[in-house]
């Protein structure tokens, strides 16, 4: 008798033990690294901590963020790349990297569709058109007449050839009929520094990184990216008012490698929806000027090529193809 009990005890904690395992094995089961593929301090780098730091309240693991800068963010992307489809390593990106570098580089290290699986888009980030206080016009409207009515006079900074704000200028100058001249810079710092005294004097900027300047005057915000006006600077025009078929817009996003589970992005984007319905998490974008974004993976998706074809369009035109 004892001798079956014990044969019986035995069978069931073995049917405990493997339940217990399938049941530590659901997703998330140990801690998940998160790809930067930009510097720290950066507005994706905020975002990114952010929801990873709500992500791991909410799925019980950490969510650790490593960021991985360097070569406009083709190499953490290109790590990511590589990485096991388990999900245990998550690219937190943005669309200058996802969308403008593979038709700006020759070889960006990854292709952002094939060796992809699109997750969530969470917020999308303005840019805007700031001058200095000494430049003659108040209004988008005066802007465009003054430009207009001089050709070739008046240049716009970059933080270098092919970024973000560098083919913003460039679409602001073919979809407007314009003609301004081109400063490319080292990065944002040194073209911010110049716009701020006065050397050149426009700049497309960040909304997070420039509204500071933009509310204690030391800057004039002209216009936004985007197809909307937003709701930090309700006064400002969106620039697709005054000139018709301009918009772009930084989109901050999550991926995983291709072939990732389909259950594992399932357990991602729920979870990312619920971080993002968290009020701690609203209050912090309207602080930093993010517009929030619920993006699914089709929609995502869809976004990254609608994008992967207007800026691709825009880099072909301005031949600022990088080897």
């Amino acid at each position: 008798m004892f001798i079956k009990r014990l044969a019986i005890s035995a069978v069931a904690a073995a049917t405990f033990s493997l339940g217990g395992a399938g049941a530590h094995a659901a997703y998330p089961d140990k801690p998940v690294t998160v790809i930067v593929p930009q510097s720290p301090g950066g507005t994706n780098d905020i975002v990114a901590r952010l929801i990873s730091d709500k992500l791991a309240q909410k799925l019980g693991q950490p969510f650790v963020v490593q960021n991985k800068p360097g070569a406009g963010g083709n190499i953490g992307t290109a790590q990511t790349a590589r990485e096991a489809p388990d999900g245990y390593t998550v690219l937190f990106t943005v669309s200058s990297a996802q969308a403008i570098n593979p038709a700006l580089y020759k070889d960006p290290g990854f292709d952002p569709v094939k060796d992809f699986a699109p997750v969530a888009a969470v917020g999308t980030v303005p840019n805007v058109l700031i001058v200095h206080p000494s430049f003659p016009a108040n209004t988008l409207e005066e802007f465009i007449k003054v430009i207009k009515a001089n050709p070739g006079k008046y240049q716009y900074a970059s933080a270098g050839n092919g970024t973000l704000n560098h083919l913003l200028g460039a679409m602001l100058d073919e979809k407007g009929g314009l003609k301004l001249q081109h400063i490319p810079y080292r990065g944002v710092a040194p073209a911010m520094t110049d716009v701020l005294g006065g050397q050149v004097p426009m700049f497309f900027a960040s909304l997070p990184s420039s509204i500071a300047t933009i509310k204690s005057g030391k800057l004039r915000a002209l216009g936004v990216s985007t197809k909307d006006r937003n709701p930090a600077l309700p006064d400002v025009p969106a620039i697709g008012e005054q000139i018709p078929g301009f918009a772009g817009e930084l989109w901050i996003a999550m991926y995983v490698p291709k072939n990732t589970p389909k259950d594992v992005i399932d357990t991602l984007y729920k979870a990312t929806q619920d971080v993002l319905a968290d009020p701690d998490v609203k209050k912090k974008y309207a602080e930093l000027g993010v517009e929030m974004l619920t993006d699914d993976p089709e929609q995502l998706a869809k976004r990254q090529q609608a994008d992967l074809e207007l800026w691709g369009n825009i880099v072909k035109s301005t031949g600022a193809q990088l080897n």
